[in-house]
């Protein structure tokens, strides 16, 4: 296997398995019953999607599936910065996920058209999970947004605290514009444009207001990431780095 091509699964398995374990975190805490098991049951969707890339790397490199996510340290993490953000509020957890939703939809659509199979069966089986998701979180953010005048102001404040994180998603590093010229993943450009006009569409109909003047945080695609992937990794990581080789 190509390293651009592995770098590409890691990205976006990574993205995947992050942000379901920050979504898990709601387990028992939501707001209402019906939503904690929602949003987790979405967290059940983006790690099965995750063991999926996992898997096809482990078959390719004689390697368990369980050594991508828990025996790798952060710095070999390719998750953009978006899904390792501390869930706050459900507001807050919202939009993340109405972000990410709105991009994550664009890439598998694009996805299901790639000349590599594995990669193409996988996408066909995600964007089915991801057609409820980017339901779900944008008719969240629509029914807070164009809520309470309470409602209303925190998800303007957490759209400004993070859209800073957004554009990185549509920013491709050198692995993401290889694996597009072998018509193994989608233009970058074309999964930003249609990205972008879903979560403005989104924004609209909740009468929330884009920010201006937005500084754009990158870097996890190459590794560099905030101290809260550490924090993440140490509690999902916790057995298998205690217990290193045993077999379950």
């Amino acid at each position: 296997m190509e390293n651009q091509l592995r770098e590409y699964i890691l990205m976006m398995a990574d993205n995947v398995m992050v942000l379901g374990q920050r979504l898990g975190e709601w387990c028992g805490h939501g707001p209402v019953l019906e939503q904690d098991i929602a949003i987790t049951n979405i967290a059940l969707d983006l790690i099965g999607e995750a063991r999926n890339y996992y898997q096809y790397l482990g078959e390719t490199e004689g390697k368990k599936e369980d050594e991508y996510p828990m025996k790798r340290d952060v710095r070999a993490f390719k998750n953009i910065l978006l899904t390792e953000v501390p869930n706050g509020h459900w507001g807050d957890t919202i939009m993340r996920q109405c972000m990410f939703d709105c991009y994550h939809y664009y890439l598998l659509e694009g996805m299901t058209m790639s000349k590599n199979e594995r990669l193409a069966a996988i996408a066909k089986k995600s964007i089915k999970e991801a057609t409820y998701h980017l339901a779900f979180s944008g008719e969240w953010v629509i029914r807070l947004g164009d809520g309470t005048e309470e409602s209303h102001q925190k998800m303007q404040q957490s759209l400004d605290d993070l859209m800073p994180y957004f554009n990185e998603m549509f920013i491709p590093e050198s692995y993401e514009i290889w694996c597009h010229e072998q018509n193994i993943a989608p233009s970058p450009e074309v999964v930003r444009s249609s990205a972008n006009e879903k979560f403005n569409a989104i924004l609209a109909e909740a009468t929330l207001q884009m920010p201006e003047n937005i500084y754009s945080k990158k870097g996890g695609k190459s590794g560099l990431h905030t101290e809260n992937l550490g924090f993440i990794l140490a509690d999902m990581q916790y057995l298998q780095r205690s217990y290193s080789g045993v077999d379950w």
